[in-house]
């Protein structure tokens, strides 16, 4: 059975990273529609070696394909039908014809664990790094040295530790481990806000506007007022009011205990934190 038609796309789409995300959706369909003919979808024991390889290979770009065009949705569908593919051991891939067998497992597994980890569904990350632990185990090996696999287990430890600048930092084009991870540091940073901003509700009954732009990690005092207004905070005189309810009403040390918190989640900030207490 003849692979030229996907082997073309498969070349198209690997020189295709600055053409129109129309052309990859086409060409991505037009591969998928390629692996159905040659029933190769899903891998089998009679699946001929350099299909197996062909159709790994076309999966791992529709994946990566699919980050780079921030469509999560169709990333996990290529990641749960690269599954089967990551079962077969290695050696199965490997032939006297085949030019180039590596995989981008490590890759593509990594970023599935990243956007568990943006979703906050930290039951299936936990469930997908312990299959990952024991397969490395039985092979006499570990994750450490996986920099696409440590990036998402070291953010996830840092979160929650509440180590939101280390977080912050790693998520800078200089910390991510490819362009692909990189889609999902705002979507991060997004999470990290969201919890700073409850935590200042609970302890402050106000901010100075230019601390809540460090605390917050913003980019400008415009961007505080928006993400406040968007809170239902109140903006006055260079301030934001969170709002508290009667029984809310702190003592002064209370405020001060509960600051403490905020401080120790917030470590690279610490100094700024200390003027406004």
């Amino acid at each position: 059975m003849s692979t030229s038609n996907l082997s073309n796309i498969l070349s198209q789409l690997q020189s295709s990273s600055s053409s129109s995300p129309q052309k990859i959706t086409s060409l991505l369909s037009s591969a998928k529609r390629e692996l159905l003919t040659l029933n190769a979808l899903i891998p089998t024991p009679t699946t001929p070696t350099h299909i197996l390889l062909l159709a790994r290979q076309t999966l791992e770009t529709g994946a990566l394909f699919s980050i780079r065009l921030q469509q999560p949705d169709a990333f996990t569908r290529y990641y749960q039908q690269l599954l089967p593919f990551y079962e077969i051991p290695e050696s199965s891939y490997q032939s006297d014809n085949s030019k180039d067998s590596s995989s981008q497992r490590s890759k593509v597994t990594g970023l599935y664990l990243l956007l568990l980890l943006t979703k906050g569904d930290y039951a299936a990350f936990h469930t997908v790094l312990e299959g990952l632990e024991v397969e490395q185990a039985g092979k006499g090996q570990g994750l450490e040295g996986d920099e696409f696999i440590s990036y998402p287990v070291k953010l996830e430890r840092w979160l929650m530790e509440g180590s939101y600048d280390r977080v912050w930092g790693a998520t800078k084009r200089e910390g991510v481990p490819s362009e692909e991870f990189g889609v999902f540091s705002e979507v991060l940073i997004g999470t990290i806000r969201d919890e700073i901003a409850s935590c200042s509700e609970k302890a402050y009954p106000s901010l100075p506007i230019a601390n809540a732009k460090n605390l917050l990690f913003l980019d400008s005092e415009g961007s505080v007022v928006e993400f406040a207004q968007a809170k239902g905070w109140v903006v006055k005189d260079g301030r934001i009011y969170f709002p508290q309810s009667q029984e809310d009403m702190r003592t002064e040390k209370e405020i001060l205990v509960a600051s403490g918190q905020v401080i120790e989640n917030t470590i690279g900030y610490a100094r700024e934190l200390e003027t406004i207490v």
